[in-house]
């Protein structure tokens, strides 16, 4: 999910599927690995790096930042981007990713297609949350 008209550089060039992979690496930091297919039928990706954001007596509070900037950029600030899990369900299968500033949503499904019971509850709560979920545009259908 992204929305409408705030679509990051990665996500312009997107027309049809999109995923997201995060994985640990042995120094602590998380490997994102961002795919879509474009209109004309190749893919574009892009490699990044996340780090865990400590929060003081919210241990496990979900806050990344993430920069898909090369590492000898790694040291300035404005590089790194601030995701924060706002919703995790239980079973590990369903995320809602967002910005601190409310301007970028993401749902994260592992599966494929999220039905649209599950993806309007997710929506639902951002915007309790004060996204504007009006601007929200489905990827992949």
């Amino acid at each position: 999910m992204n929305r409408r008209g705030c679509r990051n550089r990665f996500q312009k060039s997107c027309a049809g599927p999109v995923t997201a992979q995060y994985t640990p690496r042995p120094d602590g930091t998380i490997e994102v690995l961002n795919r879509c297919e474009r209109a004309d039928g190749n893919f574009e990706e892009s490699l990044g790096t996340a780090r865990v954001v400590p929060v003081a007596g919210q241990p496990g509070a979900g806050r990344l930042e993430v920069r898909f900037a090369p590492s000898w950029l790694a040291w300035l600030p404005v590089v790194w981007g601030d995701y924060w899990i706002l919703k995790l369900d239980r079973d590990y299968q369903v995320a809602l990713v967002g910005t601190p500033n409310r301007e970028y949503l993401w749902v994260l499904s592992r599966a494929p297609c999220l039905d649209d019971a599950t993806l309007q509850a997710e929506l639902d709560y951002a915007g309790s949350l004060g996204f504007d979920i009006d601007k929200v545009e489905r990827t992949g259908r």
